[in-house]
C-alpha cells in the first residue's frame, strides 16, 4: 500500500481528529509505530505530517475535523475541515505580513501547474519595508503583459480570496469574461473601482467564513493593499478599471498559465510528444496512476511515429476545456440517442461551441488517450468528467478520492491509536 501524502491526511475524517489527539506522543521516536506502517504510513509521512501540523497550528488554521461528532458527543463543536483549495493555498502560500498569510505570483503559479511546492522551510515574515518593496515592484494595467505573474516572481503578495478569483479567471471562457466583469460592476455604470472589486472579499469569505477568517483575517480593518488591487487601481487606490482592461488581464493570466504548462514538457522544443500530452491532460484528474500509464502507453502504441504537439494545439485545446459546459449541452443530443462520439462528431461540436478547428492530429491524439477499445469512438460522458476534472486542477477529482478511499481508512486508523 502506497504512504500517504500529508496533504492527503488532511481531508480524512475522524482518522484526522484522531491523529491530532494522538500525535504528540509519538514526538520524538525514531520511527513510526508498526500500526502506521501496516496501514501505508511511512516514518516520512508520519514525521512530515507532525511538522506541517506544527507549523500551522502555530498559525491558528489547524483543520480540527468532525465538529458534528463533538456536538453529537456534548462537546463544544470545532471549526470544519480545510477545503481542497484552503489546503492548496496553505500548502503552497509562502510569505506572512501581520498575521496574514498571502501567496507570491511564483506561488500561484506552481499551485495551478505543480503537483507538490518546492521544498522550503516555513514561511517568511515580510516587514513595512518588505512590503513596501514588493508593491512597489507592481506594474501598473498599462505596463502588464502575458507575462505578469512571471516577472513578478516573488515580489508580490496574493490573498486566499484573491487565490480564488485567480482560480475562476483560469476556468473561464472568453464569453464568460463580460458576465464576470458585470457581477463586479455592481452600479452597472461599465467600469470598476477598488470598492466594488472588493466586494470579492465578502462573496468567498463568507461561503468559508470559519477558515477564511483565520486565513485573511477578514475582520481587520482596512484591509491591506495587495499586488492586485495596486495593479488594478493604482498606488493610491482611486484607478478604474473598464471592461478591456479586464478581460486583457484575464487573457493574459490564461496564457501565461498555459505556456508555462507547455514549456514544462517542451524543454525549449516546439513541440511536446503526444505521450506528454497525455501526461499533461490527465495529471489533474480522477485517474489513478495505472489507468494515466495505461492511456499513455495506447498513444505509444497506436502512434508510434512522434508527430508532436504544437503550442497553438495546446493552447487551442485549453480554451475547448474552458468551454466545456457548452459542449456538454452540444453532447446531450448523443446521450439521448445513445451513440458514442466519432472524431467527425467531435469536431462539430468543438467548432460550435467555440468557433474553432481543433488539428486532425490532436483529436486524433485525444480519441487514443480516451478510445480504450480501438473502436474510433469515445464515451462522451467519461471524457467530459476526466476533462472537468482537468479543467478544474483535480479540486473534484480530490472530492471524490477522499470519498472512496478513505472510507476505508477511518475506522482502522482510529482504532490503531486508541491502542497506545
Amino acid at each position: 500500500m502506497a504512504a500517504l501524502r500529508p496533504s492527503q491526511l488532511f481531508q480524512t475524517c475522524k482518522a484526522h481528529k484522531t491523529l491530532l489527539r494522538n500525535f504528540s506522543r509519538f514526538r520524538g521516536k525514531r520511527s513510526a509505530p508498526l500500526s502506521f506502517v501496516a496501514t501505508g504510513f511511512t516514518t516520512a509521512a508520519f514525521v512530515s505530517f507532525y511538522q506541517w501540523q506544527k507549523k500551522y497550528k502555530t498559525r491558528g488554521v489547524i483543520p480540527i475535523l468532525l465538529a458534528k461528532e463533538d456536538e453529537e458527543a456534548g462537546q463544544k463543536p470545532t471549526p470544519r475541515s480545510l477545503t481542497y483549495r484552503e489546503m492548496r493555498f496553505l500548502q503552497f502560500a509562502s510569505v506572512q505580513y501581520n498575521g496574514q498569510i498571502y501567496m507570491t505570483p511564483q506561488d500561484f503559479l506552481e499551485s495551478v501547474t505543480e503537483e507538490v511546492p518546492r521544498p522550503r522551510i516555513g514561511t517568511t515574515n515580510l516587514t513595512d519595508k518588505d512590503m513596501e518593496q514588493c508593491l512597489k515592484h507592481t506594474p501598473s494595467r498599462r505596463k502588464g503583459d502575458n507575462k505578469l505573474f512571471r516577472k513578478l516572481h516573488d515580489k508580490g503578495i496574493i490573498s486566499y480570496t484573491e487565490y480564488l478569483f485567480l482560480l475562476c479567471v483560469l476556468t473561464k471562457p472568453k464569453s464568460g469574461f463580460r458576465i464576470a466583469f458585470n457581477m463586479f460592476d455592481t452600479d452597472g455604470n461599465q467600469i470598476v473601482d477598488k470598492k466594488e472589486f472588493l466586494v470579492l472579499e465578502g462573496v468567498f469569505s463568507n461561503q468559508q467564513q470559519d477558515t477564511a477568517q483565520a486565513i485573511t483575517r477578514k475582520n481587520l480593518e482596512p484591509i491591506p493593499d495587495t499586488t492586485l488591487l495596486i495593479h488594478f487601481f493604482g498606488p493610491k487606490g482611486n484607478d478604474t478599471m473598464q471592461y478591456d482592461d479586464f478581460s486583457r488581464f484575464m487573457e493574459n493570466l490564461q496564457a501565461e498559465v498555459i505556456e508555462l504548462e507547455f514549456m514544462e514538457f517542451s524543454k525549449g522544443l516546439k513541440t511536446i510528444s503526444e505521450e506528454d500530452f497525455a501526461r499533461i491532460l490527465l495529471r489533474y484528474t480522477m485517474l489513478d496512476k495505472s489507468d494515466v500509464e495505461a492511456s499513455v502507453e495506447r498513444v505509444r502504441s497506436r502512434i508510434p511515429t512522434e508527430k508532436g504537439i504544437t503550442f497553438e494545439d495546446f493552447q487551442q485545446f485549453c480554451h475547448f476545456l474552458n468551454n466545456l459546459d457548452d459542449f456538454t449541452i452540444a453532447m446531450k443530443m448523443y446521450t439521448y440517442a445513445d451513440k458514442s462520439v466519432s472524431e467527425e462528431d467531435f469536431q462539430r461540436a468543438v467548432m460550435v461551441c467555440t468557433g474553432q478547428t481543433l488539428s486532425t492530429h490532436l483529436v486524433k491524439t485525444v480519441f487514443q488517450i480516451f478510445d480504450s477499445d480501438g473502436d474510433g469512438h469515445l464515451s462522451h460522458k467519461e471524457f467530459i468528467s476526466i476533462m472537468k476534472d482537468r479543467l478544474h486542477r483535480g479540486s473534484r477529482s480530490h472530492l471524490m478520492h477522499t470519498q472512496d478511499t478513505w472510507s476505508t481508512y477511518k475506522t482502522c486508523i482510529k482504532n490503531e491509536m486508541k491502542s497506545y
